[in-house]
């Protein structure tokens, strides 16, 4: 199984979407390991986007992730990475195909509602920044017989 990180973003959480992209991620089959309600710290923000740093939007990015609450998860499943990138679509929402996160709910590209990591590597890095080992939650959910082969 894989795990990747999933954070709803300020916008998500001011819209009232959480409950549907977490039933969008649980539908998909999908089990969440752990998560937190928070307002990030720029400290937080800044080695979250690390890679970011000399770019022209990172200013704007940090000031916008830290605006408000968002909600940090740790997501398990087969291929959780790239299931997870599918369901949550393209990053400009206007590219989104419909039927996804972004493609559905989504304006525009500095508010695009979810992070999603892109490799197993970014998942890693980015659930450490997060969680502590002993925080996420392992149990098995009533369908993963049928879920992962």
């Amino acid at each position: 199984m894989e795990r990747t990180f999933v954070m709803l973003k300020p916008d998500a959480v001011s819209r009232g979407l959480m409950g549907e992209i977490i039933s969008r991620l649980e539908k998909k089959g999908l089990k969440m390991l752990a998560a937190r309600f928070m307002k990030i710290t720029p400290d937080i923000a800044s080695r979250h986007y690390a890679e970011h740093v000399n770019k022209p939007f990172y200013p704007k990015l940090l000031n916008f992730i830290t605006s408000g609450p968002v909600l940090a998860m740790v997501w398990e499943g087969e291929d959780a990475v790239s299931v997870v990138r599918t369901v949550v679509g393209k990053t400009d929402p206007k590219e989104a195909a419909p039927g996804t996160i972004r493609g559905d709910y989504g304006m525009i590209k500095t508010m695009n509602l979810i992070h999603a990591s892109d490799s197993t590597e970014s998942a890693e890095r980015e659930i450490s920044i997060f969680f502590s080992p002993q925080e996420l939650v392992e149990w098995k959910r009533a369908d993963e017989e049928w879920l992962s082969f």
